[in-house]
């Protein structure tokens, strides 16, 4: 493990760092997140987690929204978005604000 990876929990709240921006790819046909050269293709989970990453919930209450909408366990939907988040976060993507 990189001793330089932020640490991400269930009360992390976090935001797009400054800069990386959501947008769609007409030529791919796909949404990407863009940031300072480089850019990260998204499939629709990924951009439901992105677009939920508003600086003020916490990744258990982005988890809990999620399990209530889709109807699935909120344990597993917990692992998978912290898991994502944990990629941008080592992407330099994210901000961790609390």
């Amino acid at each position: 493990m990189n001793s330089d990876a932020p640490v991400i929990s269930g009360f992390s709240v976090v935001k797009l760092a400054r800069g990386v921006r959501l947008r769609e790819d007409p030529v791919r046909g796909q949404t990407v997140l863009l940031a300072p050269e480089r850019a990260m293709a998204l499939d629709d989970i990924a951009v439901a987690i992105v677009e939920a990453l508003d600086g003020e919930r916490s990744l258990d209450q982005i988890a809990d929204d999620f399990a209530q909408k889709f109807e699935a366990p909120v344990a597993q939907i917990a692992e998978d978005v912290k898991a994502f988040v944990h990629e941008l976060a080592n992407r330099r993507m994210l901000e961790i604000v609390e």
